[in-house]
């Protein structure tokens, strides 16, 4: 009993386990609200969904990646000799990118092409997602984490 309440109350795991609850939290903001971007692009609320993007769904991604790498630090996780959570870093990377380039000028933008843009880039961001979430659940290439 007495080791069980050590181990709730140790200190690595204890912020293990908020820096996971916040890496969560953040690719749900980071990825949840592009959802609604067409039909908000539809309706004409450029406006609201420049807003939200820029102030929740790409700070939420960048979060997202402090997170992530503070929970790989609190793991002691060597990012060279764990390929599914480099490689899901080099996901992040291309999502933040297509975030930037594709996803943020066409959100204040109601044209056609600014709709194919917003399209292409909520495809790529959602597909970046089910990769990555599949390399985290599953850990491909023989890595278990210590816990």
């Amino acid at each position: 009993m007495v080791a069980a309440v050590i181990a709730i109350f140790d200190s690595t795991n204890t912020l293990t386990q908020v820096l996971y609850l916040v890496h969560i939290l953040s690719a749900i903001a980071a990825f949840g609200p592009l959802f609604l971007y067409p039909r908000m692009q539809r309706a004409g609320e450029t406006q609201a969904m420049a807003a939200l993007h820029m102030k929740l769904a790409f700070p939420a991604l960048v979060l997202l990646w402090v997170a992530g790498m503070g929970m790989a630090g609190t793991q002691k996780i060597s990012l060279g000799g764990t390929w599914f959570v480099t490689v899901t870093i080099v996901l992040w990377l291309v999502a933040l990118v297509v975030s930037w380039f594709l996803i943020r000028p066409a959100v204040s933008d109601t044209s056609e092409e600014a709709r194919k843009m917003m399209a292409m880039g909520i495809g790529i961001t959602h597909l970046i997602l089910v990769v990555s979430l599949y390399f985290m659940i599953f850990k491909p290439w023989g890595y278990e984490f210590n816990t």
